[in-house]
């Protein structure tokens, strides 16, 4: 299958990736946290509903993988995330959010119309097909200075949600974290204290304010450490057959 031909460069401008500022006001981002679009109208359910075709699935990846690369797993450098592995409703979340504008990513935004990709059963068909894709072993970490502190602030705060070893919750929408890219997982962090992730999960927002810049960098570098099962994880070199 010939992946469609897009302007990476093109996308990366749009995005101006800029290196990770760690300022965020507080008492603004509570406020913004109340106004939260957790589970705001969209897609997702119905999306959820309906049988997904993972042939088509395929189909509508070519127009993801310019970005987030054939075999779902990003850049290292934390630019594009990881999708591959997560979980279906989680994608399926993500995608209905950033289609109603629940979600603000003005970089995936064009992608993600259905005249692009499709409609709604293309949300289920793209979801279960980057679900079945298989995890990187390499993703990008943070620096390990401060692990020890990083995996005590995990054990304390995040383990509820995102589960001992960062697996998630595929019945409660809480992602899969574990070998995300760690320059990915420190913008959005800051994106959901500062309130700019609009469809944050509200109970994160207001837990993370007390998180100094040390905190912060400590458990996110934890965090990209975090490795999923074996049976997830594709071995190193490996490349989706479905995109040669």
């Amino acid at each position: 299958m010939r992946i469609k031909t897009l302007s990476v460069a093109s996308v990366l401008a749009a995005l101006a990736f800029a290196p990770v500022a760690l300022a965020a006001d507080p008492a603004a981002a509570a406020a913004d946290g109340k106004k939260s679009g957790w589970m705001q109208e969209s897609e997702r359910d119905d999306a959820l509903h309906l049988t997904p075709n993972k042939d088509k699935g395929r189909e509508v990846y070519e127009v993801c993988s310019a970005c987030h690369m054939p075999n779902g797993w990003g850049l290292d450098d934390g630019t594009f995330p990881q999708l591959a592995g997560q979980h279906r409703t989680v994608i399926v979340k993500q995608l209905a959010d950033i289609r109603a504008g629940n979600r603000d990513n003005p970089t995936m935004y064009p992608f993600a119309l259905p005249s692009e990709i499709g409609g709604t059963q293309s949300i289920a068909d793209v979801a279960d097909y980057i679900a079945g894709l298989r995890m990187t072993p390499e993703n990008g970490v943070g620096p390990g200075t401060d692990l020890e502190h990083g995996a005590k602030l995990y054990a304390d705060n995040c383990v509820r949600c995102h589960g001992a070893n960062g697996e998630g919750d595929n019945d409660k929408f809480y992602p899969r974290i574990q070998a995300q890219h760690y320059n990915y997982l420190v913008r959005q962090y800051q994106w959901i204290k500062a309130g700019k992730r609009r469809n944050a999960n509200p109970d994160m927002v207001k837990q993370i304010q007390t998180f100094t810049d040390k905190d912060t960098l400590a458990v996110l570098d934890y965090v990209s450490r975090l490795k999923p099962p074996a049976e997830l994880t594709a071995p190193k070199g490996w490349e989706n057959p479905d995109f040669k």
